[in-house]
């Protein structure tokens, strides 16, 4: 307890560009912001020597990106898991080879022709994976494309479809979790599965509301669909008590048991489940959508896979194209936001771009290309998946730092930064560093798995001179949040960096 006080008032002091006395009242040395390389070494060795990280491992690396000089380093070339600082692999692949303005397409097409009002024959929606297709990008409706797809439709004189919407997500692979995944972490939306269709991240919302003390709590689903099957196991409480739910998507199912206590003067709690087979929950909700704004449909949501023979799409009529928000755009959720499902799809978009099918195999063998360009060795890291959900990932801290250093000098740089939670304003970063030197002088991408905490990125110093650094913590048992203010500390330091 006495050093994570110790830890804090560091960090206090630091805000105010200089230490004072520590926790015991005992003179410390004392640091202007005006140091060298070697006396900066220093203290950042006394910050990294915390007795509560004795059983874990930090891996750093603290570079000058204009002249090359190291003003740290610590098992810098040890393996780490990285959980997601994985993600800035992801994302600078992606835009390396598919351009900051790269636009996922949806086709919509018809083996059938049109018959006055009638659609007679089958709907097809061709997916190439397009993970924005929820109201993140649609002003907070997530029916918004599916109801501009109907006007669409209806704008053609079509008003009833006389056959089936099938879902076609052939172009990706049907394993949509990662390799090296918990198994327990299925049922959350961090977890969600890819697919080459996919609507509202593969979740759906649900929202418990307190009623009565003794009675079941009301739960909400959107959309609200028959898909799911909601088992509500949630009771409300007296408001002395405690709120505390969880929930269970058993395997395989969309069966989904929502369990636990809300006090009845709770505020409604939002939760996210995913869904299993994402394809047949796109066209089931489409159905539903289409049918809300006028146009019936005679036949039923199809998943592909579930037809008698492969679809011909040179005898069929494109309808209409659907064209998502630029890449540029994508990765600042992918990265300010960690959001696991959207840095999945894009990997598994890279092999559908590049090698003609989407899948993790094909991701990686085209992002590896983009590492060696980085000048960093495939076969010295293991990548397994697009996100850093899976703990089988191992990256190196110099590995990180080569790949932001590269992209420092890219062309993509922009972008790429643009992208990157800032301390103290946004994202993954937003409540960290606020109110200190280091606010919006600090960009960098956290990464976090149970006893794993990464923070990599760029800093600039009082000086103004660019830094890139890796800073990860592996098998720790202390806090999180300490090893948070750690790296807090270190940025903090680094923000008030002079040179003598």
């Amino acid at each position: 307890m006495k050093n994570a006080l110790k830890l804090f008032l560091l960090f206090t002091f630091f805000s105010c560009l200089c230490w004072g006395q520590n926790y015991k009242n005992e003179p410390v040395r004392k640091y202007t912001s005006y140091s060298n390389v070697t006396e900066l070494w220093e203290q950042l060795d006394d910050i990294f020597n915390d007795p509560n990280f004795n059983n874990a491992f930090w891996g750093v690396v603290i570079q000058s990106i204009e002249t090359g000089e190291y003003f740290y380093k610590r098992n810098e070339d040890k393996l780490f898991m990285p959980a997601s600082n994985l993600k800035l692999f992801t994302t600078t692949a992606g835009l390396a080879l598919l351009g900051p303005d790269f636009k996922y397409k949806t086709k919509l097409y018809t083996n059938g022709k049109i018959d006055g009002t009638t659609l007679t024959g089958d709907l097809i929606v061709q997916g190439r994976g397009d993970p924005t297709i929820s109201d993140r990008f649609s002003d907070g409706n997530m029916f918004k494309i599916f109801e501009s797809w109907a006007d669409t439709l209806l704008s053609l004189g079509i008003d009833e479809i006389n056959g089936n919407i099938i879902g076609d997500d052939n172009l990706f692979e049907d394993r949509g979790l990662g390799n090296g995944w918990q198994w327990d972490y299925e049922s959350y939306w961090f977890s969600a599965p890819t697919g080459s269709l996919s609507f509202n991240d593969n979740c759906v919302n649900m929202v418990v509301t307190p009623t009565e003390v003794g009675k079941p709590a009301k739960i909400s689903v959107v959309p609200n669909t028959k898909y799911v099957i909601l088992i509500n196991n949630v009771t409300t409480v007296r408001n002395d008590s405690t709120t505390s739910i969880d929930f269970f998507r058993e395997r395989g199912t969309n069966v989904i048991t929502v369990q636990g206590t809300i006090k009845q003067n709770a505020e409604p709690d939002k939760i996210f489940s995913t869904i299993n087979n994402p394809t047949q929950f796109f066209v089931v909700v489409l159905k539903d959508v289409f049918e809300r704004k006028g146009i019936s449909v005679k036949g039923y949501p199809i998943d592909v896979d579930d037809l008698p023979e492969s679809l011909d799409y040179t005898k069929m009529k494109l309808l209409l194209t659907h064209y998502s928000v630029p890449l540029k755009d994508i990765i600042k959720v992918i990265n300010k936001n960690s959001h696991n499902f959207y840095a999945e799809q894009l990997l598994k978009t890279i092999g559908l771009e590049k090698g003609n099918f989407g899948s993790v195999d094909n991701g990686l063998k085209y992002e590896k290309e983009v590492m060696q360009e980085m000048g960093i060795s495939p076969d010295n890291t293991l990548v397994v998946d697009g996100s850093g959900l899976s703990r089988l990932n191992l990256v190196t801290p110099r590995q990180f730092v080569s790949l932001l250093t590269y992209m420092y000098k890219s062309p993509n740089f922009i972008p790429f930064f643009n992208s990157l939670p800032i301390a103290g304003v946004d994202g993954s970063m937003g409540t960290r560093l606020k109110n200190s030197k280091a606010e919006n002088k600090v960009r960098a991408k956290t990464g976090y798995v149970s006893s794993v905490r990464s923070l990599c990125g760029y800093a600039f110093t009082a000086d103004n001179e660019p830094i890139a650094f890796s800073i990860i913590t592996n098998n720790f048992l202390a806090p999180t949040k300490l090893a948070e203010n750690i790296q807090d500390l270190v940025c903090l330091r680094l923000s008030n960096f002079k040179r003598k």
